[in-house]
């Protein structure tokens, strides 16, 4: 595994005193993905901050503190810290962190994943009845990245995703495709304490875990449960993923595995990169992607 790198300046640590609320988040969201989205188009040229505020229409007043606050980190930082060329220099430490981390386990008090999570898997029957039976409640609330959607059952935490140009109906058709034959019903308040518990760290507490349910097949679910030791900030390749599970020849199939994963964020999917370090494939985006790590980078200064 990698660990993605991050520089911040003197001032971080204050900055991360004033972390964004995941209501105040989302709405600079937008402004923040436009300036992910050139910073990954030109982070071979270094664009300076001036030219990154004229992309966006703000000053660089402006561009510096709501990336700040955003983040925790400023948007020099966060092109350090994200950047294809870190990635692909520290990928030579992969095998020594993987292994560190499998040895430690994911039990018991030096359990590594940031969140806590508890899981189980739905049986076999569950999944090829494609959610027959199951009611799904879900939602639509704020966070860092965007708006989300929520899906949840009474067993915990079942469907994570997001809201792109307000289009919410696209969002909850992605869901359903998952389990087309589960009945989904909308109810914000059932899902309203979802958020918090996945995006504000302060609610990440060992004797509070959050609830997940893993909904897929046998080999999807081990690739999941994998993910779900991959340490905050640090990242894995599709092949050592396949390495872990016992087929490794299997990274193509470990890849259409990781896109297929219903609770992002929470199953860090996007702590998977390509062999050669680049951030490749996301279903919610590169630029989200990009986005996620960088956000992770700025929590761990």
């Amino acid at each position: 595994m990698l660990e993605i790198a991050r520089t911040l300046d003197p001032q971080t640590s204050r900055a991360l005193e004033d972390a964004p609320t995941p209501m105040s988040a989302c709405a600079d969201y937008d402004v923040v993905r436009r300036i992910i989205a050139f910073i990954s188009e030109n982070w071979r040229d270094q664009p300076s901050l001036e030219s990154i505020a004229d992309h966006v229409g703000l000053s660089t007043s402006h561009v510096h503190h709501l990336f700040r606050r955003w983040a925790g980190l400023s948007p020099k930082a966060f092109l350090q810290a994200v950047t294809l060329d870190h990635a692909k220099r520290l990928l030579d430490a992969e095998a020594s962190l993987l292994d560190a981390t499998l040895e430690l386990g994911l039990s018991g008090p030096a359990r590594l994943h940031d969140l806590f999570v508890t899981h189980e898997a739905m049986t076999p029957g569950d999944y090829k009845a494609k959610g027959a039976g199951l009611v799904l409640s879900y939602g639509y609330h704020p966070s860092p990245f965007g708006e989300a959607i929520v899906v949840a059952t009474p067993r915990g935490l079942a469907g994570l995703g997001f809201v792109d140009d307000a289009d919410r109906d696209g969002a909850l058709a992605d869901m359903r495709r998952r389990w087309p034959n589960a009945d989904f019903v909308r109810d914000d308040a059932a899902t309203s304490s979802y958020p918090a518990r996945v995006f504000e760290p302060e609610r990440w507490r060992p004797d509070q875990p959050l609830d997940i349910v893993l909904i897929g097949t046998d080999f999807e679910v081990r690739v999941w449960r994998t993910l779900l030791g991959i340490p905050f900030g640090r990242a894995t390749t599709y092949s050592a993923v396949a390495e872990k599970i016992g087929s490794p020849k299997a990274a193509r199939a470990v890849g259409a595995a990781v896109g297929r994963n219903p609770i992002s964020f929470v199953v860090p999917c996007h702590r998977v990169v390509g062999r050669s370090g680049a951030l490749t494939g996301y279903h919610w985006g590169l630029t989200r992607k990009q986005a996620i790590l960088g956000w992770e980078a700025g929590r761990m200064a």
